[in-house]
């Protein structure tokens, strides 16, 4: 092969990889709890942008085939990146339980009773499990509930939930994060409102 043709080849290559590379991925997003019926509360919680490990801070879904392997779904990614999109859903939902009259991301404006911060523990998918072929993904996350007047430290939570898929297709996957997201969701608005009295 000559040297024209090698380089031609080589070319060929890169723009494909390239190509494959800028391809756009389909974007899945989660539910937050639905609403209830009934008078909402009187007070005002903040829900901090959460903290999370730097291979959470993406749009990427995570896959963890070892504790000490990161790799990415290649068919997929969330909407936002997984800290805005637990922001988003714990805002909506505490919103939607009616034990808040106000659930923001910031003050807008006003001075709130109580701010929640947030740390994702985990968001990924697992290895599969060799006997069934299902994927396991966990959900977890620390809630810290704090009085904003005094930043006074009320309780601090973990909760967990683990999601089973009943394979490693990107659908399947996403399916078994909103059931274990929305079983975390459950757990801690619970806990928030309880702990908010």
């Amino acid at each position: 092969m000559t040297r024209f043709a090698l380089l031609f080849v080589l070319l060929l290559s890169a723009c494909s990889a390239l190509g494959r590379a800028s391809a756009p991925l389909d974007a899945y997003t989660l539910q937050p709890l639905a609403a209830v019926q009934g008078p909402s509360g009187t007070r005002h919680l903040v829900v901090e942008l959460p903290t999370a490990s730097g291979a959470l801070t993406t749009d990427r879904i995570l896959i963890k085939p070892t504790p000490l392997q990161a790799q990415y779904l290649p068919k997929g990614r969330w909407v936002d990146p997984v800290p805005e999109l637990v922001q988003t859903l714990l805002v909506a939902s505490l919103q939607n339980s009616g034990g808040f009259r106000l659930v923001g991301r910031d003050g807008a404006g006003l001075t709130p009773d109580f701010v929640a911060l947030v740390e994702v523990n985990d968001f990924q998918a697992e290895a599969p499990d060799p006997a069934t072929q299902q994927t396991p993904v966990h959900v977890g996350l620390t809630l810290t509930l704090l009085h904003e007047v005094d930043g006074h430290l009320i309780s601090s939570r973990r909760f967990d939930a683990i999601g089973m898929a009943v394979n490693a297709k990107t659908l399947n996957v996403v399916a078994a994060f909103d059931a274990a997201t929305r079983q975390v969701l459950s757990e801690a608005v619970t806990w928030v409102n309880r702990t908010a009295r």
